[in-house]
């Protein structure tokens, strides 16, 4: 028995297509250089599989029922997208990745990132792009193990350290880092600098490392202190307003808070805290080279500007318009 996928084929709807727009199978069996009766049974089939009547046999002229109608629609929309598809195979075969995926550390500026998706965007390159949202090993995680093509705001510089064959990476830039606290909480009170004692007696609060396997890294906890786990750097921050606990956060994302008086920094006793961050890219064995496809070379393009990199590590302030990358 003829199933429908046998006759929902190109040649088909496009046969469609041609009755309805001829008005009658005579005219369009002409147009289509076939025989009358070649093409009543080639719409007989289409009905008999789909268990339905496409056209209005009471009528002199080829009308469509609302069954037909609506293949019609939706058979335009499949040959358009199987031209569309056939275009982009052609397209990827000249270097683009069909998708290429951005692991993003919770440091990093978002608008940047959004924007460099927007100028990528306007290429109508046929690759899709993908965006991770990662924190601490779990950015790095998800470029070795494949999940990522790009890793953005990986602490260090994992490509010389030889982490993985075929990653390869670049220095970002310092990101400080500042010990801010609620104005209310009880260590704004406490002389300065504050001691590892003094800091031990109050919940820190925690960004979770994203890494899935593993426990994971933490960073500025002291032994025997509560703590208050969140997902993100912006959780993290918000807690910290509301004097849910203590910890280091990067000084350009809090900047605006410390100017409102949303938080206030405090001396610590220990040395102050600067990240070296760095992107990292994946270019597997055997695979473009060693330069990679064309999306990752569009986005290493981008990040060799002194500019773009400085950006993607500076979170405007609230009502400030962010300059452009």
């Amino acid at each position: 028995m003829t199933s429908p996928r046998d006759v929902l084929t190109p040649d088909s709807l496009s046969m469609l297509h041609a009755i309805e727009k001829a008005g009658s199978f005579a005219a369009a069996a002409r147009a289509l250089g076939l025989v009358p009766s070649a093409l009543t049974y080639r719409v007989r089939q289409m009905e008999d599989a789909l268990d339905v009547l496409l056209f209005d046999r009471s009528s002199r002229r080829a009308l469509l029922t609302a069954a037909g109608q609506e293949l019609l629609r939706e058979g335009e929309r499949l040959l358009a997208d199987m031209d569309a598809i056939a275009n982009r195979v052609k397209r990827v075969a000249t270097g683009w990745e069909s998708q290429f995926t951005i692991a993003v550390d919770g440091i990093i500026d978002r608008t940047t990132v959004m924007e460099l998706c927007e100028s990528f965007m306007a290429l109508n390159a046929p690759t899709r792009l993908k965006l991770r949202d990662e924190t601490l090993t779990g950015t790095l995680v998800a470029l070795t193990s494949g999940q990522a093509d790009l890793a953005l705001g990986i602490a260090g510089t994992p490509g010389d350290s030889g982490t993985a064959a075929g990653i390869h990476s670049h220095a970002l830039g310092p990101m400080r880092f500042v010990f801010a606290i609620a104005p209310h909480h009880p260590l704004a009170q406490t002389p300065q600098p504050l001691t590892d004692a003094h800091i031990g007696q109050h919940r820190a609060v925690a960004v979770a490392d994203s890494v899935q396997r593993g426990a994971g890294v933490t960073i500025g906890l002291l032994p025997g202190q509560d703590v208050f786990t969140v997902s993100s750097m912006q959780d993290k921050i918000q807690a910290q307003v509301r004097g849910l606990g203590v910890g280091f956060v990067p000084e350009l994302m809090v900047q605006a808070l410390i100017d409102q008086g949303d938080l206030v920094v405090r001396e610590v006793e220990r040395p102050r805290r600067v990240a070296q961050l760095s992107y990292a890219w994946r270019i597997p064995d055997g695979r473009e080279g060693e330069r990679g496809g064309r999306a990752l070379q569009w986005w290493l393009k981008q990040l060799k500007s002194t500019a773009t990199r400085s950006a993607l590590l500076v979170n405007p302030r609230p009502n400030q318009p962010h300059q452009k990358v």
